[in-house]
């Protein structure tokens, strides 16, 4: 009996599959965590969506960027962008199902001495500070108002959080922090415009988990969404999204033992 966390899926299901067959995942007797992004701009999303419903019960999952993203173009929100692979989900007969069931996902979860997120946490939040402020999102996207919520949730303003925040401006820096965030500026603003690796970094930046005074440092949380990043095990901080998209691999980290297990994977798409 053992629980997984794999890093970003993307919509690479045959490299899930090949994943799971290294690992030896068995439904009956294990557990996958998902740190997020389980479907875009890789050629199979409609298939990882599906095979991650149909496997719920042995499942927990976080929502990414393009799980969101998803969400936002099925209530015509947003635009589909040239690389997007989402028109499957979109125009099948299940989708709707899908996307029901997708919308009602954490985004943010805990257990076995773990917590888990797509991209990080602000600076200012302890654990259970993060996880009520989770579940602030959390319920907007799930009640009957969600659609005025995905209406509203793009945009990178505010980009620092302060505890007076409400409204929407409250929810979009919870959002754009749990599911975009790799570096902050040095007085602790979110940054969107660098991607790239970390070493070539601006001097002004740095990484959301090296910022001082952090305060959920010191308990164990799983991330994804920074492929530049890679395999990142720290004692408290483990980033997995390993960039299976690009070339890279899909990893999976054994909670109980901390074993790392990669699947080496073909790029399904060229970095832009």
């Amino acid at each position: 009996m053992a629980t997984y966390a794999i890093g970003d899926i993307q919509g690479c299901f045959t490299s899930l599959m090949q994943l799971l067959q290294r690992i030896e995942f068995n439904p009956g007797r294990d557990t996958l965590w998902l740190t997020g992004d389980l479907v875009n701009r890789g050629p199979e999303s409609l298939a990882v969506l599906r095979w991650v419903y149909q496997h719920q019960d042995v499942v927990q999952m976080v929502l990414g960027n393009h799980d969101l993203h998803l969400l936002a173009v099925s209530e015509g929100f947003g635009k589909l962008g040239r690389s997007d692979t989402l028109m499957d989900i979109l125009n099948a007969a299940d989708g709707k199902l899908l996307l029901d069931w997708l919308r009602c996902q954490p985004l943010m979860v805990e257990g076995q001495g773990y917590a888990m997120v797509h991209a990080g946490l602000m600076p200012a939040w302890t654990l259970p500070r993060a996880l009520g402020l989770a579940a602030e999102v959390e319920a907007a996207l799930a009640g009957k108002d969600f659609h005025a919520f995905l209406g509203k949730m793009y945009g990178n303003k505010p980009s620092r959080w302060r505890d007076d925040l409400k409204g929407m401006d409250r929810l979009r820096m919870v959002v754009n922090a749990m599911t975009r965030m790799r570096f902050l500026t040095r007085d602790g603003a979110l940054d969107f415009a660098y991607k790239g690796e970390r070493p070539d970094a601006p001097p002004d930046l740095v990484p959301w988990f090296e910022a001082k005074s952090r305060q959920s440092a010191g308990s164990p949380l799983i991330f994804g969404h920074w492929s530049a990043l890679g395999l990142h095990v720290s004692d408290d901080v483990m980033g997995i999204d390993t960039g299976c998209l690009w070339g890279g691999s899909l990893t999976a980290l054994r909670l109980e033992d901390r074993q790392v297990f990669a699947q080496p994977c073909p790029a399904y798409r060229q970095i832009d």
